[in-house]
């Protein structure tokens, strides 16, 4: 994966109309791929709070939000 696609990924998480179910459709990576890529790729305290925002949002499951 380059550069530009981890930075696309990245925000299209943080995107709040974004769902995981479109990232897992365009890049082929699972929720907990995408946790993993936030983790690795943000410092700690922003990754903390990307995970306090996104934690049990019903927007960022595209099959809870209808």
């Amino acid at each position: 994966m380059d550069d530009a696609q981890i930075s696309e990924i990245i925000g299209m998480a943080w995107d709040d109309e974004t769902s995981f179910d479109a990232i897992e459709r365009q890049f082929g990576l699972a929720e907990a791929d995408v946790i993993k890529l936030m983790r690795r790729q943000m410092k700690p305290s922003s990754f903390r709070m990307w995970r306090k925002r996104v934690a049990g949002r019903k927007s960022k499951h595209a099959s809870q939000s209808r």
